[in-house]
């Protein structure tokens, strides 16, 4: 990060240079959870957590009932089978919740013969104004689509305006929406794409063109249309007769839906550390994207693949209250109910050299590290950031732009205001799953968290009496000390040293090792064989 601020060029008018993004996917599978981190140059940007047995995903499609309607809130609440009742408000309806309704009733009820809409009868539309009161009935059946994981003490958030997404396309039932990803740029292609979708648009649905879709060509958005179609006709065939709360379209799982939605050319390696969890990836590669099917690797090695990439210590160095930067500067983060706050500490970066331009420099740096913060945390709604105090206006103009810049790989969609005159930032971004914490404090070995440890002093005399003992009851063993590196020099070092007396009082050399991974007042005795001597 400090070598994107050196890299700073005042007299460009983008002040950041454009780097090349490799992007990796590290993925610890074990029996009751799956950890996914996502590097790109080296650096952890994202960490995502899936429980084995999760039900209640994003995207996932159910049949539920409304359980409550509150006037108040216009909204309600829908059970689809988690413990927290699900929340759907009038805004997350849609236009078409009458079509989606009769649509469901139909089905469930016999009445269609299949799962094609071309001769299925539009409703009109709800307003978007209206009461919810007025739209839905308590009791009703309604299909629904999960727009937001279940967040602390609140249920999922749903949504009627469904959506089956592709890598290439977005297939959206009930609307006659052609729409193109606005991250793509070029005219011609977005109109090319445009008309592509639309001769292959079936009656009665809706495409959204994903920015993968770049280039390809009709036979590939055709090709993924067929599965999406399929998927479709599978929530049509499961409605019939089907009684709520019934999932009826799982999303794909974390590993792969992160696939699907992330997955470009710079995308260079995907490790994974269990077989089944690679045969998975594996053949997913190969049915959307078989050229890089051979970036998929499986670790084989006997140390943990987060440790083998590095992505345990960025863990430990990335989470907290504090994020320390490589120029020394430091980011304090501090959570509330209503909002985040990050404020930017200079450190020594300030104190030598042209101020203005120093100050410059932490920001840039500072903007890059909170970017960073905000997809590895998944920190959402308002946040509001503390820069360092800038006098010169045009220096705020590249601030900003820097702060757009970084954020342009994030997939949550979000909005950067200007630096105000008090000198803060308000950023708002979407959250649609529990903001990452993990708590990077670890209870002392010594003292096991309650603070105090038993009197240094004695512990050569531990030591001693301990030794004695085991050399009373088994005479003739060689023994082996593993200690902590201090209290090593302190039993060997000098003349004559505490080992010397050993043997001159035992008449047996004892070997003393030093570990650093060993508190200061632990040691453990070992045998010939390396085994460890329990004391009891």
């Amino acid at each position: 990060m400090s070598k994107i601020a050196e890299g700073t060029n005042r007299s460009d008018s983008n002040p950041v240079k454009k780097i090349t993004v490799e992007k990796e996917l590290i993925i610890n599978s074990t029996p009751t959870e799956v950890e996914i981190a996502m590097l790109e140059n080296g650096n952890l940007v994202e960490l995502h957590y899936q429980k084995t047995n999760t039900k209640f995903t994003v995207g996932d499609i159910f049949l539920g009932s409304i359980r409550k309607i509150m006037p108040g809130l216009n909204a309600a609440f829908v059970d689809i089978g988690h413990k927290k009742d699900a929340f759907l408000h009038y805004t997350d309806l849609g236009p078409k919740l009458r079509s989606l309704v009769k649509y469901s009733n139909d089905a469930i009820g016999g009445h269609m013969t299949s799962s094609s809409l071309d001769r299925f009868k539009m409703q009109p539309e709800i307003i978007k104004t209206g009461k919810m009161a007025q739209v839905l009935n308590k009791k009703e059946k309604l299909l629904v689509q999960i727009l937001k994981e279940p967040i602390s003490t609140k249920g999922p958030r749903l949504s009627c305006e469904i959506t089956i997404p592709g890598r290439y396309i977005v297939l959206t039932p009930f609307t006659d929406i052609v729409a193109v990803s606005k991250k793509i740029a070029n005219p011609e292609e977005r109109k090319r794409l445009k008309v592509l979708v639309e001769s292959i648009r079936p009656k009665n649905f809706g495409l959204i063109v994903r920015t993968a879709a770049e280039g390809k060509r009709v036979a590939d958005l055709h090709e993924e249309l067929v599965v999406m179609m399929e998927k479709w006709d599978g929530i049509y065939k499961q409605l019939h007769n089907a009684q709520p709360p019934k999932k009826l379209l799982s999303e794909l799982d974390k590993a792969t839906s992160i696939l699907r939605d992330v997955l470009n050319d710079s995308f260079n390696r995907i490790v994974v550390n269990d077989q089944g969890f690679y045969d998975n990836v594996k053949a997913y590669m190969t049915s959307i994207a078989p050229e890089q099917a051979k970036i998929v690797k499986l670790h084989r090695s006997t140390k943990p693949v987060f440790d083998a990439y590095g992505v345990t210590r960025q863990i430990k160095s990335s989470f907290g209250k504090t994020a320390t930067m490589a120029s020394g500067a430091y980011l304090v983060i501090e959570s509330t109910e209503a909002m985040h706050v990050v404020d930017v500490n200079s450190g020594h970066k300030v104190t030598t050299g042209e101020q203005a331009e120093a100050v410059l420099n932490v920001n840039i740096e500072s903007a890059h590290e909170i970017a960073r913060q905000m997809r590895l945390r998944d920190i959402g709604g308002i946040i509001i950031i503390d820069f360092i105090d800038m006098r010169v206006a045009e220096h705020k103009k590249i601030l900003l732009k820097v702060m757009r810049d970084a954020m342009r790989r994030d997939r949550a969609q979000h909005t950067i205001l200007p630096l105000s005159k008090f000198g803060l930032m308000q950023i708002t971004r979407q959250r649609v799953r529990p903001e990452v914490k993990i708590n990077t404090e670890e209870v002392c070995p010594s003292c096991n968290g309650n603070g105090k440890i038993n009197p240094s002093i004695l512990l050569t005399d531990n030591i001693d009496r301990d030794l004695e003992f085991i050399l009373q009851s088994r005479p003739n063993s060689k023994l082996k000390v593993k200690v902590h590196p201090y209290i090593h020099a302190f039993l060997t070092k000098g003349f004559p040293n505490r080992q010397m007396k050993w043997y001159m009082k035992f008449f047996k050399w004892i070997t003393i090792e030093p570990d650093g991974n060993y508190p200061v007042t632990q040691y453990t005795f070992y045998d010939k064989n390396d085994d460890e001597i329990r004391l009891n």
